[in-house]
């Protein structure tokens, strides 16, 4: 029995040796034919970290193109902008032994695995002023992150978010090569590009945000960029929410000079010009201020007997304007400077403030005049207001009666009254010369503030919109 029980010990071990051999070399099998693939047109001693040879003095030519797929997102409060977009790099890798037979009939060209980038001397650049970049879904963003349950997690995600940062290899890629020895590199990516906005002019406001591509460790030096002849195109497809796109975009190549890395290197800019459609503040803003300002005109139509109705209506007017400006300060960040909107505002609310201003001083007029009216009927003088209100004045014989200040009794034998018995409620009311009717100043004030006050607003208008559309422009 023991001896039964040995031999299938053995038979066992023996298995198992077998098993493991099996195993061991067929993982050395695919880690050979995964090593060795690239070796098709890597030469035996090739060395990817140093760049391709050139001319002496040269550096390598790194020609750069964008295919933007989409712009959305863009937030004036964050002062940043999301793009999608295919990037494209190709550049001469003379290093490469390339056999006829890797290419189909008739193509020049053959793609090749991602894996082939990773054994292959790749540029560095990246986007200087963006706030993170990544590939696959474009919609993954910083707010996620707080959503997951496993505090680690999110903390391992946002770490590998953060390495991908203004980086252009993954493994979401594609390398073409050519037969002349072009290497062509391809990925699809996304990225939060920052913008430095102004907003004096808004809503007329035009954001011009540009994307600075660099490289990142190689000096002008050694590697230069530069745009090739396709640039930088847009998704004919492509429409933004609250902008219009300026076209053609301009495109730069400059180099510059970087403190902490001392030295200076090549530069590509591209500039988005991005130029906010008005209509939407037409509806909103424009429009409904201007009605509210007109409707607070109606009040000089309203006599001082309809005191409710008529300080109803101008704090309505004021209140409405206040929450409209309140409520359009909520849409852009807080600055130090004034916007033309601010100034739009502004002439609405003093418009109306004026208006309930204008309602005071009359106020008070009349009630100036009304208690000088008491007054001098309590001091006899019931027959020159009783002329007064009668829109004539009668001549009468010289008598005495007693005087105020700022009057004089009549004289002579009914001659015309002197201009200071006509005004002899001083600046509150007066008769006219002409017709002998009273005038009574808040009246009259009335009247004027009815063409006074929409002159001077459309004179605020014919002012606003040229001087907003020629700054603009």
């Amino acid at each position: 029995m023991l001896g039964k029980y040995n031999t299938k010990a053995f038979i066992s071990l023996g298995l198992t040796f077998i098993l493991m051999w099996i195993s061991e070399a067929t993982d050395a099998h695919v880690n050979y034919n995964y090593t060795t693939k690239p070796r098709v047109v890597l030469p035996p001693n090739y060395v990817k970290e140093m760049r391709p040879p050139s001319k002496k003095g040269s550096p390598v030519i790194v020609d750069f193109s964008i295919f933007v797929v989409d712009i959305n997102s863009i937030n004036v409060e964050d002062m940043d902008f999301r793009v999608d977009m295919f990037i494209h790099q190709r550049w001469m890798e003379s290093r490469l032994e390339i056999s006829d037979d890797i290419f189909e009939e008739g193509d020049d060209y053959v793609t090749l695995l991602p894996e082939f980038f990773d054994n292959l001397w790749q540029p560095d650049p990246y986007f200087l002023n963006s706030k993170i970049a990544g590939f696959g879904s474009p919609h993954i963003s910083s707010t996620s992150l707080l959503r997951h349950k496993d505090e680690k997690e999110s903390k391992n995600f946002h770490l590998d978010k953060a390495l991908k940062i203004a980086t252009l290899t993954h493994k979401f890629t594609s390398v073409t090569l050519y037969k002349n020895k072009t290497v062509r590199y391809a990925a699809r990516m996304h990225a939060i590009i920052a913008c430095q906005m102004e907003f004096q002019l808004y809503p007329m406001d035009i954001q011009v945000c540009p994307i600075y591509i660099e490289s990142f460790s190689s000096n002008n030096q050694k590697v230069k960029l530069r745009w090739s002849d396709s640039g930088v195109t847009l998704n004919p497809e492509l429409k933004l929410l609250q902008y219009n796109l300026g076209q053609p975009l301009e495109l730069e190549e400059s180099d510059g000079y970087m403190p902490e890395k001392v030295g200076n290197f090549s530069r590509l800019t591209v500039y988005f010009r991005f130029e906010r459609q008005i209509g939407h503040h037409l509806i909103q803003t424009f429009a409904p201020s201007s009605l509210v300002v007109m409707l607070s005109w109606f009040s000089f139509w309203l006599g001082l007997d309809a005191i409710p109705g008529r300080v109803t209506l101008l704090v309505t007017c004021m209140l409405t304007l206040v929450t409209m400006f309140t409520g359009l300060r909520a849409d852009i960040p807080p600055v130090a400077y004034v916007k033309a909107l601010d100034l739009w505002m502004a002439g609405c609310m003093v418009s109306v403030f004026a208006a309930l201003a204008e309602f005071v001083v009359v106020k008070v007029l009349d009630v100036q005049y009304q208690y000088q009216r008491i007054s001098n009927m309590e001091k006899g003088q019931c027959a020159t207001v009783a002329s007064w209100e009668g829109g004539a004045v009668r001549s009468r014989k010289a008598t005495q009666t007693p005087t105020t200040p700022g009057q004089t009794s009549l004289q002579g034998n009914g001659g015309p009254p002197k201009p200071a018995r006509r005004q002899s409620l001083l600046s509150v009311a007066w008769t006219d010369t002409d017709t002998g009717v009273e005038k009574i100043m808040w009246r009259e004030i009335d009247k004027v503030s009815r063409a006074v006050f929409p002159i001077l607003f459309f004179v605020f208008v014919l002012l606003y919109w040229p001087i907003l559309l020629m700054k603009s422009s």
